[in-house]
Parts: C-alpha cells; structure tokens; sequence
C-alpha cells in the first residue's frame, strides 16, 4: 500500500502541470480583440465586390468596405485576404480566415460546415424576357424553355419553376439564346439581368424583367462553427448598421442608383432563422 501513494500523488502532480501548460482555448472573437485585426476573406477579383484597384492595386468593392466597417465597429482593423469563390468556405473553416464576406449565399451544404450570419441583403435569381411578351409572372413560364449558365443557382431556378433550363457556359450565349428565340427568356442575378435588361434597350430584342424572383438567396457573413460569441457580434453589428443606413451607403457607393448596376437596396437585416424561403441544397 506504501508503494502506491507516491504513484497516485505524482499522477495529480501531472494532471495539474498539464492543466497549467494546455489552457483553454480563446473564443475567435476574444483572439480578434486581444490581436486588433479581424481578418477577411474576400473575392480576388470579382467587382464590384472586391478587385484590386487598377491604380492603387489596394482591394476595393462591397465587401471590402463592408469588413472595414465591422471591423471599424470593433475598434480593430481589418486585413483583407483575397481567396477564390471556390476557397471561401475552405478557408473560414479552416480558421485561416475570421470571416468570409463575399457574396456567400447560404446552402443547406455550406451550413453543414460553417456558420452563417443573419442576411444583409437577399440576391435573386430573376427572369428576363423579351419585352414584347405579354406574360408578367414566372409561373407563365412553367413548360417552357429558358437559357442559364450551366451548372448555377439560375438553372436551378429554372428546374425549381418547372421549366426547362437550356444551359450554356457563359452569360452572353445565355442572353444569344433569348435573341435568337431558342429560349422563352434568360434566368440570372439581379445584378446581371438588371445591366442585361437596360443595355438590351438598344438591341433588336429589348428585354423587360419579370418581377417574381426565380430564387432567393439570402447573402451572409461565413464564420467558423463553434464560435457562438463572434456569430452574435457579428449579427448584432450588421444589425447596427442596417438600422444607421450604413449598409445602404455602401451599397449605394458600389451598386446602386448611380453606379452601372442601378440596384436599389430594400432588404432590411433579419434573423435567418425568420427568413421564409426554399434553401439550396
């Protein structure tokens, strides 16, 4: 019995340093604060979202300044790291990144490996159609034909509509389709049928928008899951700035009225757990 007491204290003995040498590990938000940098991970080169300037070659767009704006909130500055659309998720879960801003619309697969934050605005796959056509809802083009990129969230849109997607690789053989009355109309982003529609004036095929988008696709901040500290600050941030109009100012700097986009913002910050839509897989 002697010989085993000298045993069991050196084990406590061990357990103690072990504890001593391995402390807990720091939330990422407390790691934020403590190193006054919160690093973001943006588009390389996707303007108007984030792009090196041609002169200054400094990175500039929405999500730029959206992530020097939190970080402003913060009190911390904000290291931009451009990564690629398809390194977005890899990276924030990977920590080599404390968020992801840019454009990252929220799946049901990204979900099973990062968290989001609350929507600051909701992008939509919308439906463009030549102008002469008297149809004015998506549901009048259940059965027919419509041209998407292949394999993005628009020919999704066209599946989920009941209609029948004919793909092509780039935006302008989508658009081609439509001119050439392959197709009953073209699906893509706001952003893109928005410019489409207004340059297409011109053309012999003057396109109009159907106003019931094809998809919804609420747009969030991507962070680390287990880091319910840094969600909560990043939602009640976004919050803040919504309600200052802070959001919109960007929005309008980069997309907006007077920009090419002419992009009105409407969305207001809201819970995602709130948001009624069907989820990408």
């Amino acid at each position: 019995m002697s010989c085993d007491i000298p045993i069991l204290r050196l084990g406590a003995v061990a357990l103690a340093l072990s504890a001593v040498a391995l402390p807990a590990r720091a939330d990422q938000l407390q790691s934020i604060m403590q190193h006054k940098e919160l690093r973001c991970g943006t588009f390389a080169d996707v303007p108007p979202f984030a792009a090196p300037d041609p002169k200054t070659r400094k990175m500039v767009g929405f999500d730029v300044d959206l992530c020097n704006a939190i970080a402003k909130h913060w009190g911390v500055s904000a290291t931009i790291k451009p990564v690629s659309v398809e390194a977005r998720v890899p990276e924030v879960k990977l920590g080599r990144v404390d968020v992801t801003i840019a454009n990252l619309a929220y799946t049901i697969g990204r979900a099973k490996e990062i968290q989001f934050s609350d929507p600051y605005y909701i992008a939509k796959e919308m439906l463009a159609v030549p102008a002469s056509d008297p149809a004015t809802h998506k549901a009048d083009f259940k059965g027919k034909r419509l041209s998407a990129a292949k394999g993005s969230t628009s020919e999704l849109g066209v599946k989920l509509n009941g209609s029948e997607p004919l793909t092509f690789q780039d935006t302008g053989s989508v658009f081609m389709a439509v001119e050439q009355h392959k197709s009953a109309g073209m699906v893509a982003n706001t952003m893109t049928i928005t410019k489409l529609v207004a340059d297409s004036q011109k053309s012999a095929v003057p396109l109009k928008m159907i106003d019931d988008p094809m998809l919804l696709e609420p747009i969030c901040v991507g962070m680390k899951q287990g880091e319910p500290a840094l969600l909560a600050k990043v939602n009640e941030t976004l919050l803040a700035m919504d309600k200052a109009g802070e959001i919109n100012q960007i929005w309008n700097k980069w997309l907006g009225p007077n920009t090419e986009f002419k992009m009105v913002r409407t969305d207001k910050v809201v819970a995602l757990k709130d948001l009624k839509f069907d989820p990408i897989p």
